[in-house]
């Protein structure tokens, strides 16, 4: 509870706030004016709204109201409703109701909103300051050199001749799935993934989701949240789609991932308790590390210790018509390989900052993911034009993680922390504190 409040304030969070004209102030009306505001945003940039499911009267008005507002007067708009949300906001003390948590994160994203308006007017930031402004958190950047000596125990993995990303790809490709057999394999794993997510969360009756193979995108999968439980979930086959990925995009994407994530929210709070900020996802914004985070986490979640080893070798590969290869030591590879992550963010703070040219980091790209010039070229195509936004798959993960296996948490309170998570007002600040309370 914020300091200062009185009982009554804080059971009605800030009666006696004022709003624009003298009135009264509520979230609810905090909450109504930020919907519109961040699709008067998304109205100046594509892209900047990942998802919109709310009522289409707003939308309209923020196409009108766009036509009307310069960066510069959306940015006032930003901070002074920032400056409403504040008055509600508590110092994030552990025992938080959902209301004043509520607030926090109405605040933290216009936080990320007003960043983002900074740059939309040419400002440049670093690309730490920048994902810290957007994503709530501010990215380490190891020195390069620090991989060095993971990547000398990869390469006990893969001994052989020639550079290391290309050893590893030629060991990978044997792994590629023949494109006539990329849908049936994902069918499968994502079957897999929603079975053994509804196991632990109970998802709202009549989810459901598409699925399409589509090509000429800069990322490998995306998940289209369309409202009333559906997504569209697309799979980029540009590259070869590798058997691994199967079980990786269809719990990211779908459960207990960014699909699971959505409906959770819109059944809890848009149309549980009336919350219609949560019906609009801007891309550029903390809640962006609680998906991408959560997501990942998913995997291993839904997966752990050895089980995606077994069932990618024992179900997936004879549908792939990839049998007899060493899947274990594959998974192995690639498990090693993630530790490998952060280098991404360095070199992608170098490159943002024009230290170093795209060949540059093409070649770094290389060395340190251990990919080849191909994927390379789609991460950097990815960097281009998503910016600091690649902290939030590895950093976000490793958050979430932290928080939901705190005090050495067992499967079944593992399950229930990641529906909290899913389902509540949650910040990256708020997996710092659930990390701290489980050490």
């Amino acid at each position: 509870m914020r300091k200062g409040l009185s009982v009554l304030a804080a059971l009605t969070l800030g009666a006696c706030a004022t709003g624009p004209g003298g009135q009264a102030d509520t979230l609810d009306a905090i909450a109504d004016d930020y919907l519109l505001l961040q699709l008067t945003i998304g109205e100046k940039e594509e892209g900047y709204i990942d998802a919109y499911y709310g009522p289409e009267d707003v939308r309209t008005q923020a196409v009108a109201e766009a036509a009307g507002q310069t960066l510069p007067m959306l940015a006032v708009r930003t901070e002074a409703l920032e400056t409403r949300a504040a008055q509600f906001a508590d110092d994030g003390a552990p025992g938080d109701s959902l209301d004043e948590r509520r607030a926090r994160f109405l605040v933290a994203q216009l936080t990320a909103a007003g960043t983002r308006l900074r740059m939309m007017q040419g400002e440049k930031l670093s690309f730490a300051d920048e994902a810290e402004g957007l994503f709530g958190m501010r990215p380490d950047l190891p020195a390069l050199e620090s991989f060095d000596p993971l990547l000398a125990q990869i390469e006990r993995l893969v001994p052989s001749e020639g550079p290391l990303w290309q050893r590893i790809d030629t060991f990978q490709k044997r792994f590629d799935m023949p494109a006539d057999r990329v849908r049936p394999v994902m069918d499968a794993a994502i079957a897999e993934c929603k079975r053994r997510t509804l196991d632990h969360i109970a998802l709202p009756e009549g989810e459901s989701f598409t699925l399409a193979l589509v090509t000429d995108k800069p990322w490998s999968g995306y998940n289209y949240y369309q409202g009333d439980y559906h997504s569209k979930i697309e799979v980029n086959t540009d590259l070869p789609v590798r058997l691994d990925r199967a079980i990786d995009l269809g719990c990211h994407e779908g459960y207990p991932g960014h699909h699971a994530f959505n409906s959770l929210l819109e059944r809890e709070l848009v149309n549980g308790r009336g919350w219609q900020e949560f019906s609009v996802y801007p891309l550029y914004s903390p809640q962006s590390l609680i998906a991408e985070g959560s997501a990942n986490y998913g995997i291993d979640l839904a997966f752990p210790g050895e089980e995606d080893v077994a069932f990618t070798r024992d179900v997936l590969a004879p549908i792939a018509g990839l049998e007899d290869l060493d899947v274990e030591r594959y998974i192995a590879l690639r498990d090693a390989m993630q530790d490998l992550g952060p280098a991404r963010y360095t070199i992608a703070s170098q490159y943002l900052a024009g230290h170093i040219d795209g060949e540059r980091a093409t070649e770094l790209l290389q060395r340190y993911q251990l990919v080849s010039p191909e994927r390379a070229k789609q991460s950097l195509d990815f960097i281009d034009t998503y910016r600091s936004y690649i902290i939030n798959y590895g950093l976000g993960r490793d958050m979430v993680q932290a928080a939901i296996e705190a005090g050495d948490a067992g499967a079944d309170v593992r399950w229930e922390r990641m529906e909290h998570l899913l389902s509540e007002p949650t910040l990256p600040a708020d997996l710092v504190a659930m990390a701290r309370q489980g050490e």
